[in-house]
């Protein structure tokens, strides 16, 4: 009876042995599985964070280059609205004598004459509007601007304080009655001996020589130490206009 007790109690062991080392296999193995877990979650954690940083600008120091500005653009701009003070101004009071005849055949029978006293004025400038970046060269302190030629800017004649002086039809009143394009005419006269005897008393010189000074004294403003600023001639078919006389 004892060795058979005995023989059944180590039956008892063998036969718990597999069922003890299946329970070990198991649990060693979610204890192996729950590890794997949390490394893996760990390590796509910080992989996570290291891409998203790759990725975060606000976390680079970039460098953004300063806006460039186009000194010389400036400097256009700045000529241009001073371009009313460059200007001459000359004015003169003429008086102008006209003519019509009434003929006969080759035969002048009577003439119509008009004396016309006129003021009028011709503005000469620099047309600063016309000035470009490629007319401008700045190096540190210094500047040099190439300005645009003279030119007679308009020509008017003040109707307020010009009048006709004298209007005749000639003996008997023969003469054609023809006073407003008279006027007309003495009007036209008149512009023209205005603009040659400004172009005789050197108005295009006058407002070269003004638009050197303001232009000189904006940019020495400015701050330039060393300016230079370069004038153009008229054009010799600026004046020429004016000093041909009309058939």
């Amino acid at each position: 009876m004892k060795s058979q007790h005995q023989k059944h109690q180590l039956l008892s062991i063998i036969s718990s042995i597999p069922r003890g080392l299946i329970l070990m296999s198991t649990g060693g193995m979610i204890l192996t599985t729950l590890i794997l877990g949390v490394v893996m979650w760990r390590t796509s954690s910080r992989l996570f964070e290291q891409v998203n940083g790759l990725f975060d600008l606000s976390q680079l120091n970039l460098s953004q280059p300063e806006p460039e500005v186009d000194v010389r653009n400036v400097v256009v701009n700045k000529v241009r609205n001073v371009s009313e003070l460059t200007t001459a101004v000359f004015s003169m009071e003429a008086v102008v004598p006209t003519r019509q005849d009434r003929n006969l055949g080759q035969y002048r029978l009577a003439s119509t004459t008009l004396l016309y006293i006129a003021y009028g004025e011709v503005r000469a400038g620099v047309d600063l509007g016309k000035l470009s970046v490629d007319d401008v060269k700045v190096s540190n302190d210094s500047i040099q601007v190439q300005l645009p030629a003279p030119q007679l800017l308009d020509s008017k004649i003040d109707v307020t304080r010009s009048q006709v002086y004298d209007y005749n039809r000639g003996f008997l009143g023969l003469g054609p009655d023809v006073a407003p394009q008279l006027q007309m005419l003495a009007q036209q006269e008149t512009l023209r001996k205005i603009q040659a005897t400004a172009c005789q008393q050197g108005v295009l010189e006058q407002a070269n020589q003004r638009a050197q000074l303001v232009v000189t004294n904006l940019l020495m403003t400015a701050g330039y130490k060393t300016v230079d600023v370069k004038l153009q001639p008229s054009s010799p078919s600026m004046c020429l206009t004016a000093f041909q006389t009309p058939s």
